[in-house]
């Protein structure tokens, strides 16, 4: 920068000077991770730490507003969109942070590299509503087959397979970001695993990257909006996800922004006089059971009675324990919109009170049917946050209390989590989804058997017709009952058991504003923040 050159060549004293100057003149912004993002290539990010990185240091054709929901131009500048196209006009002043400019062939090689069978994205059914996109996923058709094309290098054309009224608040998301092709090539496999091996086009840059220790995101000069955010830097000094330490890092003011408060630090925070502000964060929690041949899950009857002994509202108040969390009744959450007004509203779910008595009964059905005189111990994966562990240790005991079944609990740092869950080593895993636009889709598809997302491979014919047929039409009373209609199998067949839809307790520094918490996008979202 200028004025790092500048003070260079002046009296050391002066130089001195004009350097604590110029550091106490940045805005930074201090906050600490959960987890650690196991990969930022925007081609197979799935997970809420990778995405939150991203969502800052990329930008698609549309960028995230400061209001919930509200998508606004990024790369493209306007667009037109009908129910068999898009067109999208690129702005000239994008670039990346190497300096060159964002064209629309960046586009065209990003969506086909996640589509490209051979990498294995796990988020390439986002990319479906384009023409031939599933066809090119599964290896039918060629990636030239894909309906986008770069008409020049500022205007891309999309084709629609089916229509997509939700199409625009897609291209704000990762899987739709730009890549560019000699740079991709040039990193191989190591593209997006360090700083280093990504390029960027969003408001910052990715400039450190400690694995397992420290991130940190500078402003980006070759962005094209300059003005979009006031600050300078973002700083992640630790990655964590012991709640008492992060609640400890933000009491000390090591930390500007405490996203996620833990159960018992409610009464520290409020014993300090601290504002606790709460955010439902649009997510749904639940057990997934594993469906694939030679587990005992996929036994209808065992998974009623493990339905059977789940009390939601003794679970959300003794476990979670966080004001305002929702028990859920649905893999699609309340605040989702249906036709008039919520989908939960308009088709409501499936209410439970624990019957020991049935889940008996629907147990000695399972031993029966399974020709087994009892069942092994039952392999719960979890993650290693304190929820975590009351949540297996809750359920450990009312396996034991209700069913006499062992519940082996096998407890891994997300990353590890992520694997077991998609190599499916487990029986049943405690896992949640979070919404990646603002339609119901984003959760009825999730069981869907094509969706890389369904760890469990949980599979029936009908439940993906309704999904199909929900896709194909722009009418949305139809879209909706379709969905529900394929909820409801889901439902009855136990795809899941749903337990509840998170709300975060969190706080703010009183130096901060501006955040946003986004319950579809990166969260929280620095980009309009500012610090005094």
């Amino acid at each position: 920068m200028v004025r790092q050159f500048a003070f260079v060549l002046i009296t050391t004293l002066a130089s001195l000077t004009a350097a604590q100057s110029f550091a106490a003149s940045e805005k930074v912004i201090n906050f600490a991770l959960i987890n650690e993002p196991p990969q930022l290539n925007p081609t197979k990010a799935t997970d809420t730490q990778s995405l939150f990185v991203l969502g800052h240091v990329m930008e698609g054709l549309s960028s995230f507003g400061k209001k919930i929901g509200e998508y606004i131009p990024g790369v493209a500048t306007d667009w037109k969109v009908n129910d068999k196209e898009a067109v999208f006009h690129l702005r000239k002043n994008a670039k990346w942070s190497d300096g060159k400019p964002v064209t629309a062939q960046d586009f065209v090689f990003g969506w086909r590299t996640t589509l490209d069978p051979k990498n294995a994205s796990e988020y390439a059914f986002l990319l479906y509503p384009v023409k031939n996109a599933e066809a090119v996923n599964t290896g039918k058709m060629p990636g030239t087959a894909l309906g986008v094309t770069a008409v020049d290098d500022y205007t891309l054309k999309v084709e629609f397979e089916k229509p997509c009224g939700y199409f625009i608040g897609l291209t704000a998301q990762p899987t739709y970001y730009p890549v560019r092709e000699d740079f991709y090539k040039i990193h191989g496999e190591r593209f997006g695993a360090d700083a280093g091996d990504l390029l960027y086009n969003g408001p910052f840059k990715l400039t450190k990257w400690v694995h397992g220790s420290e991130l940190e995101m500078v402003r980006n000069e070759n962005y094209w909006d300059q003005k979009k955010s006031k600050l300078d830097k973002i700083r992640i000094p630790y990655i964590t996800p012991d709640n008492s330490a992060q609640f400890n890092f933000f009491k000390d003011h090591k930390t500007d922004v405490l996203e996620r408060m833990g159960r018992d630090d409610l009464p520290k925070a409020q014993a300090e006089h601290m504002k606790i502000r709460s955010f439902p964060d649009g997510s749904v929690w639940y057990m997934e059971f594993n469906f694939r041949e030679g587990r005992v899950t996929k036994n209808l009857n065992l998974r009623k009675a493990i339905a059977e002994i789940l009390s939601p509202t003794e679970f959300v108040n003794q476990v979670v324990g966080i004001p305002g969390t929702k028990v859920a009744t649905g893999l699609i959450p309340s605040w989702v919109k249906g036709v008039s007004g919520t989908f939960r509203a308009e088709y409501p779910g499936i209410s439970r009170k624990p019957n020991p008595a049935k889940a008996k009964e629907y147990l000695a059905k399972a031993l029966s049917e399974l020709n087994v005189k009892s069942l092994p111990p039952l392999v719960w994966l979890t993650g290693d946050t304190p929820l975590a562990d009351r949540e297996a240790q809750y359920f450990q005991e009312q396996f034991r209390k209700v069913l006499g079944l062992e519940l082996k609990i096998d407890k891994q740092i997300f990353k590890q989590r992520l694997a077991k869950m998609t190599a499916g080593d487990f029986d049943i895993v405690s896992a949640g989804w979070g919404p990646d636009y603002a339609d119901p889709m984003t959760f009825a598809d999730l069981k869907a058997s094509w969706n890389e997302n369904n760890r469990g491979k949980y599979s029936n014919a009908e439940y993906d017709k309704h999904i199909r047929n929900a896709q194909a039409t722009s009418d949305n009373r139809k879209r909706m009952a379709e969905m529900a209609a394929a909820e409801k199998i889901g439902l009855e067949e136990l795809a899941i058991l749903p337990t509840y839809e998170r709300v975060q307790a969190y706080l703010f520094q009183d130096r901060v504003s501006g955040v946003i918490r986004n319950a579809v996008g990166p969260d929280p979202y620095f980009v309009y923040a500012d610090v005094k």
